[in-house]
C-alpha cells in the first residue's frame, strides 16, 4: 500500500503521515526532508538557493546521511527548500529517490506513507490511498509561530506569515509540479481539527479505501 499525502507548510502532514505509518506499520518517507537537505548544501556552498546549476549539483550529490542532519528546521532552511524545489533539474535529482522508496519501502514493510507536495500528483500518481492535508493561511502562520518562538522567542509573527504567504506562492506557481490536489485527493481541513480528529478522519478514509 502507498499513502501518499500532500500539503502546504504547517498544515499537519508530517504528523499525520507519522501517525498512519506507525499505526498501520509502514515506511515513512518525509519528502521536504530532500529539498531541505539539498537547500542545506547549497546555502552550506554559499550558494544561491535559485542557482540552478548550484543546486542541481547539491541534489545529485545528495547523501542518506544528509536526511539525519538536525539543522534542517530551521526558516532559512524552509525558504532554501523552496527555492530549490521550484527548479526542474532538482525534482527530476530527487524524484527516483522517492519513487524507489515506495516502490521497495525498506525493512520489509508492506507499504510505504509519503508525505510532501507532489506525491499524489507526480511522484505516486497511482497511489492506493491520496490526501491533501491544508488548513487556513492564519492556522498554520500561528502553529509555525509557536513551534519558531520555542527556539526563538524574538521571533516576529507577521514575519512568519509573509514568509509562509510568499513559500505559498511560490510553491503554486513553479511550472514544475506545482502544489495542488491530486484529483481523486481527499480534502483534509486541520484549521478546526486537533491532531487526533486529523488521524481519526484520516484512519476511516484509509479503510473506505480498502472496502
Amino acid at each position: 500500500m502507498i499513502i501518499a499525502i500532500d500539503g502546504p507548510a504547517a498544515a499537519g502532514k508530517g504528523t499525520l503521515a507519522r501517525r498512519i505509518a506507525d499505526h498501520l506499520g509502514l515506511a515513512y518517507l518525509d519528502t521536504g526532508l530532500l529539498y531541505r537537505a539539498t537547500g542545506r548544501r547549497v546555502l552550506d556552498a554559499g550558494a544561491d538557493p535559485d542557482d540552478a546549476t548550484a543546486a542541481e549539483t547539491q541534489a545529485k550529490s545528495l547523501d542518506p546521511a544528509d536526511l539525519d542532519r538536525d539543522d534542517l528546521r530551521t526558516e532559512d532552511v524552509a525558504q532554501a527548500a523552496s527555492q530549490v524545489s521550484a527548479i526542474p533539474g532538482v525534482r527530476a535529482a530527487l524524484l527516483d529517490f522517492q519513487r524507489r522508496f515506495a516502490a521497495e519501502p525498506p525493512e520489509g514493510t508492506a507499504g510505504a506513507v509519503l508525505d510532501g507536495r507532489d506525491i499524489g500528483t507526480v511522484v505516486c500518481p497511482d497511489a492506493a490511498v491520496k490526501l491533501f492535508v491544508t488548513a487556513e493561511m492564519e492556522v498554520r502562520a500561528e502553529r509555525r509561530f509557536k513551534e519558531l518562538q520555542e527556539k526563538d522567542p524574538d521571533v516576529i509573527y507577521a514575519r512568519v506569515l509573509e514568509e509562509m504567504r510568499a513559500r505559498d506562492a511560490r510553491d503554486q506557481s513553479r511550472s514544475v509540479a506545482p502544489l495542488e490536489p491530486a484529483k481523486d485527493a481527499v480534502i483534509v481541513d486541520t484549521s478546526r481539527l486537533d491532531a487526533e480528529q486529523v488521524f481519526q478522519n484520516a484512519l476511516q478514509i484509509i479503510d473506505r479505501s480498502r472496502c
